[in-house]
């Protein structure tokens, strides 16, 4: 099976940085409690596993379409699509580097 980046089209060049310095910079967040990855297409067995009482993904996901929106919702927990306030992704990166 190929790596999930590869899987949703990101391409060769993905991920940028290393899946442990990922994790750690998100574990620094001090409103943070567990960090964890998956390899499936969907976060959906962890989120079940874990059963968070705060669920959050970027902007471009409206929250009915968040993979496991209606369970977390379900236990009572919250869902949330935080909106992108500087418009950064790596994809942008990755084009601004390969112009220079």
């Amino acid at each position: 099976m190929s790596p999930i980046w590869r899987r949703q089209g990101k391409g060769d060049d993905r991920p940028v940085n290393a899946l442990e310095d990922r994790l750690a910079v998100i574990a620094a967040l001090g409103c943070v409690t567990l960090v964890t990855w998956f390899d499936e297409d969907t976060p959906l067995q962890p989120i079940l596993e874990c059963k968070p009482e705060i669920l959050v993904k970027g902007g471009d996901w409206p929250v009915a379409r968040i993979v496991g929106s209606s369970e977390v919702l379900g236990w009572g927990g919250t869902v949330h699509s935080i909106p992108f306030l500087h418009q950064k992704s790596t994809t942008a990166l990755l084009e601004k580097i390969r112009r220079l």
